[in-house]
């Protein structure tokens, strides 16, 4: 896909990876609307592209409730939908209270469903489109303490899997991103945790995972989208085990090779 003048919305995008996403599609000629919570940082990353943010708590279905229509107001129609808003709530999954998993589940799982339900449709009508969603390693492989987290980054992948289903035939392409820790606040607060910190460490010290800078994880998605990708995987010397996490979807996938979509 040509990237030149596409319009890109990109959520989560105040700071972080969604930051450095919206930095890598602007910086590869696109026009870039970036979402998030009201807030100075998303106005900053707004005023540095020469756009217009369009601002939403996507926790909340009042924020959910017509974003890309607002996103389409503001830049025109949405030609690449970058699903990554997301937080963790990493610590014992017994003292989580219920307020906490509706908001995490609303923000990491129902808001990316929901707003590619919103996206998809003109993308087909116009023949053209993509949608990235931001998942995670944690998605295949959950830590001591990523309980919530983990589930909804596997309920993401797995969407993304059936979305690409339901598009077969039709000219608007998916990438399930998935990544390891990214040096942003959200690692901060991931390894915060005692236990998860621990898992974290082992892995490291025999060398299956590595840390992912926001450039590079910035630069691999806008590939992605360009050359069609339906993934991304880093760090890639991590690449086995979301591999074999994809091989039942991609058997299942070849198994019912012919039978219509639609």
């Amino acid at each position: 896909m040509d990237l030149t003048d596409a319009h890109v919305l990109v959520t989560g995008a105040s700071r972080g990876i969604g930051a450095g996403l919206a930095r890598a599609f602007a910086g590869a000629g696109a026009r870039v609307t970036p979402s998030a919570r009201p807030s100075e940082d998303l106005d900053a990353l707004a005023a540095e592209l020469g756009t217009a943010a369009v601002a939403a708590d996507l926790a909340d279905p009042a924020g959910r409730r017509g974003l890309v229509a607002r996103a389409e107001q503001a830049g025109g129609p949405v030609d690449v939908l970058v699903n990554n808003a997301g937080l963790d709530l990493t610590g014992p999954f017994t003292g989580m209270d219920e307020a906490a998993l509706e908001h995490l589940l609303a923000l990491n799982l129902l808001a990316p469903m929901e707003l590619a339900r919103q996206a998809v449709p003109g993308m087909v009508e116009r023949g053209l489109g993509h949608v990235v969603n931001v998942s995670s390693l944690a998605g295949i492989a959950a830590l001591p303490g990523m309980v919530g987290y983990a589930t909804t980054k596997a309920a993401l992948s797995h969407f993304t899997s059936g979305l690409r289903a339901d598009l077969r035939g039709l000219p608007v392409g998916t990438t399930l991103l998935e990544t390891g820790l990214v040096p942003t606040a959200m690692r901060t607060s991931v390894v915060g945790n005692p236990p998860t910190d621990a898992a974290f460490r082992r892995l490291y010290r025999l060398g299956l995972l590595t840390d992912t800078s926001v450039e590079r994880l910035g630069a691999a998605a806008v590939r992605a989208v360009r050359r069609d990708r339906r993934h991304v995987r880093l760090p890639r010397r991590a690449w086995l085990l979301p591999a074999l996490a994809e091989a039942p979807r991609r058997i299942v996938e070849l198994t019912i090779t012919g039978v219509p979509p639609r």
